[in-house]
């Protein structure tokens, strides 16, 4: 069975999958999130993955995106009262309420325009210091978000503040119709329909001339400059396309949750993401699939169910779920240790990319012989 034929069944199986179990049960939620999750992680893949850049304020992304969602999806600007396909009781309340796929849109160009911001201060740094600028930004996004309601804006706040942003639009189709709380299926194949159109975005890109132009960044920065890569709009493409996927794994998790809560945009939760990319191999697309899921999973099933009451039969008193980031840190080093390239590891397959790898390594000799 090919590759393609082998991703079909997996997408197949994944949307008949809600037919067997509870549409508004425990299991469907978390299946929804784990979709959502992947989505997220193929976004920071494209980052850390294809072009190595270092991002540790992913979370960011999530948070403009859920604001996105928030702004015109949401009677939070009570003083207007714009309403564009929609149907149902948003369309005759305060509030701007667009139709969901609009938002989508507006949601994937903000978080692209704050990518090329967050690109831009780390044209000039290697390493630990691109660590840092980025940290710095997910965190100056948590502030704002945090602290947003002080600061006025067209006649209201700029965030929720504290108390977040809640009763927010849920997803309205024109043939699908408005999505139901507690009826999960459609808001699963939504999702699942995201990954699909995710997962083509990167197959796409991986092996497009902008693919290899970040898998040459990555590899050898020098050589692929001297080969010709400009490297300056390469890595702005790859943070604004990760930023723009992780913006729309935002916007749809705020419409499901229906709320905006500033304590989900913490930096534990961009370590979240990106040890779903290194658990599963960085630069694998397959792999970060994998990884994204096995660590929804242990968040959302294993630690608070499963193995809730572990400590309790130990003896001890404490919450798994407060350790957290310290078990996906574990696990982490478990997987450096013994597996390095992650559960399913990239693999070089495509002749192009191999003849970009010759390059590169040719580049590479002849300037080493030089010195």
């Amino acid at each position: 069975m090919t590759p393609r034929a082998q991703a079909l069944a997996a997408l197949g199986a994944a949307a008949v999958l809600p037919l067997f179990l509870n549409p508004g049960g425990i299991a469907l939620h978390n299946m929804v999130l784990a979709a959502a999750y992947v989505v997220m992680a193929l976004g920071l893949n494209i980052v850390v993955g294809f072009a190595n850049l270092l991002d540790l304020g992913y979370v960011a992304f999530f948070a403009i995106g859920a604001h996105v969602t928030a702004y015109f999806g949401s009677g939070f600007w009570a003083n207007t009262h714009v309403a564009f396909l929609v149907g149902g009781p948003e369309a005759h309340v305060p509030g701007i309420h667009l139709n969901f796929l609009i938002v989508l849109v507006l949601a994937a160009i903000a978080t692209a325009v704050a990518g090329l911001l967050i690109g831009l201060p780390t044209l000039r740094l290697r390493g630990d210091y691109v660590g840092i600028v980025t940290l710095a930004f997910g965190e100056i996004i948590g502030q704002i978000v945090s602290n947003g309601r002080q600061i006025s804006l067209f006649g209201g706040s700029l965030t929720g503040g504290p108390s977040g942003i809640s009763v927010i639009d849920p997803i309205d189709l024109p043939f699908a119709g408005r999505f139901d709380a507690l009826h999960l299926r459609p808001w699963y194949w939504f999702a699942l329909a995201l990954v699909a159109l995710t997962l083509v975005v990167n197959v796409r890109l991986r092996d497009s001339r902008i693919g290899r132009a970040w898998m040459a960044l990555r590899d050898d920065e020098a050589a692929a400059a001297s080969a010709g890569v400009p490297i300056v709009r390469t890595k702005l493409q790859a943070y604004a396309t990760g930023a723009a996927l992780g913006g729309i794994a935002g916007a749809f998790l705020a419409s499901y949750l229906t709320t905006v809560d500033p304590h989900q945009f913490t930096f534990s939760f961009s370590i979240f993401i990106l040890a779903m990319v290194v658990l599963g191999g960085l630069g694998s697309i397959w792999g970060v699939v994998v990884g994204a899921i096995v660590l929804s999973v242990i968040n959302n099933y294993l630690l608070p169910s499963v193995l809730a009451g572990l400590p309790r039969d130990l003896g001890l008193d404490f919450d798994l779920s407060m350790i957290s980031s310290g078990i996906y840190g574990l696990l982490l080093v478990l997987i450096m240790l013994l597996r390095p390239e992650g559960l399913v590891p990239r693999r070089v397959r495509f002749p192009r990319e191999r003849a970009v790898a010759r390059t590169i390594m040719n580049i590479r000799g002849k300037r080493v012989a030089g010195a």
